[in-house]
């Protein structure tokens, strides 16, 4: 495919992204939703055609944006949308040759790591944005008091307390919401990507993914930080919310090793996200089970081939 044809592919990726965004801003409710899927045209892009194309759509959509809603409404999506799906495909794209001739692509694992790091920046961002801690607090506490008050009488017992801890916690439950959407749309992207012989990259299968063995100093420092209180409480919680989404990943291939050791790993498979879809505890279990296993490598007792990133 030539240039032009690369430059139009992903100029109309771009408009795709920015679709959503421009019919909420434009007074259409019913598009708030798609909102979700705004990466997904950017990742689409990047993943089929390279890191180039995902900077041209990411400008594209930023552009109109700012043509057709104010120069707020493109910064955020930019910040939001562009700039993290840019970093993971570039990181993602990254590929080695191995001693024995393969081609060693960038391990899904450090881009879960990317992935966290740039969930743990935006909380670090909108801090020095609303003046610390404080200030964060007292600006989610005035967004939720509309919400609260049609649940709550104004003196009723418990609204304070229930507040204050939405306040606490509410950073990095945003933060790791933005994590899974961006998870999810990267997923999908190179899913559809692949069906149809278009990825740059083979898939990763999710069981190869290991995270660094530095990872799990991250919770305890963020454990410590919550025993000293006032602010290093706050950003301890919030930094440990944050990790939930990495080690549920860890978690997830963990069990996807263990379900491949037997005959028929989709049906234990289907049963296990059936169940996370219904009660969502199971999504914590793995969460556990993502820490265990990256402190102590359960998965080197596995007797499984494992491919970081995946062979071609």
């Amino acid at each position: 495919m030539g240039r032009f044809g690369v430059a139009g592919i992903a100029a109309l990726c771009g408009a795709f992204a920015a679709g959503p965004s421009l019919a909420v801003a434009t007074g259409s409710p019913n598009s708030l939703i798609l909102v979700y899927l705004s990466q997904l045209p950017l990742f689409i892009g990047g993943l089929w055609l390279g890191a180039g194309a995902a900077v041209l759509a990411g400008l594209t959509a930023s552009l109109m944006l700012l043509a057709a809603s104010n120069t707020m409404a493109a910064l955020m999506f930019a910040a939001l949308n562009v700039v993290p799906v840019i970093l993971l495909v570039r990181q993602a794209l990254l590929a080695r040759t191995a001693a024995a001739g393969a081609v060693e692509w960038y391990p899904p694992g450090l881009l879960a790591v990317w992935l966290t790091g740039l969930g743990l920046t935006a909380i670090a961002i909108a801090l020095l944005v609303l003046g610390g801690p404080d200030g964060m607090q007292t600006a989610v506490s005035e967004t939720l008091a509309p919400a609260l008050d049609r649940l709550f009488e104004e003196n009723a017992p418990g609204r304070d307390e229930l507040a204050g801890l939405l306040a606490m916690i509410m950073p990095g439950l945003v933060a790791a919401s933005w994590m899974a959407m961006t998870l999810v749309n990267g997923t999908l992207a190179q899913g559809l990507l692949a069906r149809v012989g278009a990825s740059w990259r083979p898939s990763p299968a999710l069981r190869a993914l290991s995270l660094p063995m530095w990872f799990p100093v991250l919770p305890a420092l963020a454990a410590s930080a919550t025993a000293l209180g006032g602010t290093m409480r706050f950003l301890g919680i919030n930094v440990m919310i944050v990790l939930t989404v990495p080690f549920c990943l860890a978690g997830l291939a963990l069990l996807h090793a263990i379900a491949y050791r037997f005959s028929r790993p989709a049906v234990l498979l289907v049963v296990f996200y059936v169940l996370a879809g219904l009660f969502g505890w199971p999504l914590l279990l793995a969460t556990f089970l993502g820490l265990i296993d990256t402190s102590f490598r359960l998965r080197r007792r596995l007797p499984l081939a494992q491919s970081l990133g995946g062979n071609k």
